[in-house]
């Protein structure tokens, strides 16, 4: 998620907006925006962590992301910080969400 290769530079508040969009209709409003902030911390922590930031991509130039285990990681960091207990199927719903934001700014 380098500023070098996407087209736009990466918002925030624009991700979450986005997300919220992508959601289904029952969890559009569900998290707050400072459960949302945290979730997307823990993910870039998560990207950082697993070095999956420096693997090799295959030859059409993606990365092959494990979304549970980075679901899984959010759940579990959450319980751990006192955020609250999480759904890992919901969280994984965001997780793509916040995927889908960086591939419609990187097009």
């Amino acid at each position: 998620m380098e500023g070098d290769i996407l087209n736009k530079e990466y918002d925030t508040d624009e991700a979450i907006e986005f997300i919220r969009q992508y959601l289904p209709q029952d969890l559009k409003t569900k998290f707050s925006d400072d459960e949302m902030y945290y979730f997307l911390d823990v993910l870039d922590e998560y990207f950082i962590d697993s070095g999956i930031l420096g693997d090799d991509p295959e030859e059409d130039g993606i990365v092959e992301i494990d979304l549970e285990a980075a679901s899984d990681f959010i759940v579990k960091e959450a319980r751990k910080d006192e955020m609250g207990s999480f759904d890992p199927d919901e969280i994984f719903l965001i997780i793509q969400g916040e995927l889908d934001y960086i591939d419609s700014i990187s097009e």
